[in-house]
């Protein structure tokens, strides 16, 4: 619906902004052709979905399509709307300052409300997951993190001033646990960033798979990784004595690999630093960071990654300079962790240098914007992102270790 040609429902009449209104109702009376078409666009994507999730299993696919489950919704969507009742009003999604992002973000969306979550049977979680797993293997739940607390920002306040509210995480981890069952498919959480100490342990018994990331996959500082990254997401600047990276076959078993994730550094991009030249630009780094101090903590990580690819045997010789990334090095590499799925962003089997998204940014940065320079129906035409593949798939590179 788009009353008076507002697409924010705060905008609209006051008597159309509560689906139980009269209004409503009338409203859909005396205009069934523009609810019809809408609900034609609906069943049009339902059937779409359905589509390709048959052609993936029918490909051969084990799992085929995995689902992603936003973190909220749109303060002005449908889904605000029509469930008002089970909607954090005035407040957004976000996270506190971090390394990454040091001035904290600030994502824009909404909520669920706890409190009316458990009051009203969890219905509005459960509607939402049944939806999103009708056409999927699998579901990618986007920061999962926040079943278990949520950085809360007020709508028109700094990132900085938010605030922990915590959630019902056993509660919605067994529901999310039936409807796998319910569906077949596999979960997979988003456990990245700021991790609560008893989140990573919650999922894994509930078999709900967590997301380790290349950048973060570092043994501790003892010694001891007991297979285990050091973090999810480091909790400060990079010190001079930069972590080993982890052995690929030390790799967690409870987890799903990947090299990146859309939120951060493609591979080509983390080893040109690209990622530092964008913080640098819309002033982004942290209080007392300069970029010399950065670009430095770059030159040690891209030296203990270079190391940890010779020791596994698939490179030797001189560390490639910043414009010649190791790219089908890195993702043989990945290719030889233990995990039970690993993922590949298209990113980085394009060898792409720019990230889809830097997160705290709205402006300066074009999140989302870009196309990729590859048309998906002979994506693996090329011998190139065919041998990527293959090499991620097997862990290994055509012919005697060297240089890439």
């Amino acid at each position: 619906m788009n009353a008076n040609g507002a697409t924010d429902w705060h905008c609209w009449p006051v008597t159309l902004r509560s689906p139980d209104d009269a209004a409503v109702t009338a409203f859909a009376m005396a205009n069934p052709q523009e609810i019809d078409y809408h609900i034609f666009l609906q069943w049009l994507a339902d059937d779409g979905l359905a589509r390709a999730q048959q052609a993936a299993r029918g490909a051969g696919m084990a799992i085929g399509v995995i689902g992603d489950l936003a973190v909220g919704g749109d303060p002005g969507g449908s889904q605000a709307w029509s469930r008002q009742q089970d909607i954090l009003a005035g407040f957004h999604a976000g996270a506190p300052p971090d390394v990454y992002n040091p001035h904290g973000q600030d994502w824009g969306v909404t909520m669920f409300s706890p409190r009316s979550l458990h009051q009203r049977g969890y219905g509005a979680f459960i509607e939402m997951l049944r939806a999103n797993l009708a056409h999927a293997g699998g579901l990618r739940i986007d920061h999962v993190l926040g079943f278990a607390r949520m950085w809360l920002v007020p709508a028109g306040a700094s990132a900085r001033d938010g605030a922990y509210l915590a959630f019902p995480l056993q509660e919605l981890l067994r529901l999310v646990a039936l409807e796998s069952w319910r569906h077949r498919a596999i979960i997979i959480g988003e456990n990245l960033g700021t991790v609560p100490a008893h989140l990573d342990s919650a999922l894994d018994e509930r078999g709900v798979l967590g997301i380790d990331v290349l950048w973060f996959a570092r043994e501790t500082p003892n010694g001891n990784d007991k297979g285990s990254p050091a973090a999810k997401a480091p909790a400060m600047a990079p010190a001079a004595d930069t972590p080993p990276f982890l052995p690929a076959e030390a790799w967690p078993r409870h987890a799903v690999a990947t090299t990146s994730t859309h939120d951060l550094p493609t591979v080509a991009g983390w080893w040109q630093g690209r990622d530092l030249a964008w913080r640098e630009r819309l002033r982004l780094l942290a209080e007392g960071e300069t970029p010399q101090a950065v670009q430095a903590a770059r030159v040690r990580e891209r030296t203990a990654l270079w190391r940890a690819l010779c020791d596994a045997g698939l490179a030797g010789g001189a560390m490639p300079d910043p414009e010649h990334p190791p790219l089908d090095t890195v993702l043989a590499w990945l290719g030889r962790t233990r995990t039970p799925l690993r993922l590949l962003p298209v990113e980085d089997l394009l060898g792409v240098p720019e990230q889809a998204n830097l997160p705290g940014t709205t402006t300066g940065h074009p999140n989302w914007q870009r196309r990729l320079d590859a048309d998906v129906r002979r994506l693996f035409d090329a011998p190139a992102l065919r041998a990527r593949a293959q090499a991620v798939r097997y862990g290994r590179l055509p012919g005697p270790p060297r240089q890439r």
